[in-house]
């Protein structure tokens, strides 16, 4: 499956953003879905996760209360509402997907990564 992130860009703080991962390839419901990001000097860390197979959402600790990860079988394309941004919520933004359909908080056990949006949020 192939992944490509968008919506990324530029927002002042309290601001909102929505990223999307549109998949190709095969359909999503065939791989949890999970949102990380990264920023310089940080180790990639988890946003949220999402399967298909009815378990409520992961979130990082960091976002709790303030994204929401969703998805689109019919688009094929995964969401992350970001609400309430914070500068340190600057990053980029990666979109991946594990063939274990069990959403993790682990990178490592995702098997596909999109190339990453830059977000940026100014004070």
């Amino acid at each position: 499956v192939q992944l490509v992130e968008s919506g990324g860009g530029l927002v002042q703080a309290g601001g909102s953003l929505r990223l999307s991962c549109a998949a190709s390839g095969r359909s999503l419901s065939n791989y949890a879905m999970a949102w990380f990001r990264q920023s310089p000097g940080k180790d990639r860390e988890l946003t949220a996760a999402i399967s298909w197979l009815g378990t409520p959402p992961l979130y990082g600790r960091s976002v709790q209360g303030r994204f929401t990860i969703s998805g689109n079988d019919a688009k094929n394309t995964v969401y992350l509402q970001m609400n309430d941004l914070d500068p340190d919520d600057s990053a980029i933004y990666y979109c991946a997907a594990s063939k274990q359909r069990r959403a993790t908080m682990t990178a490592n056990e995702y098997d596909y990564w999109g190339p990453g949006t830059q977000v940026t949020v100014s004070a």
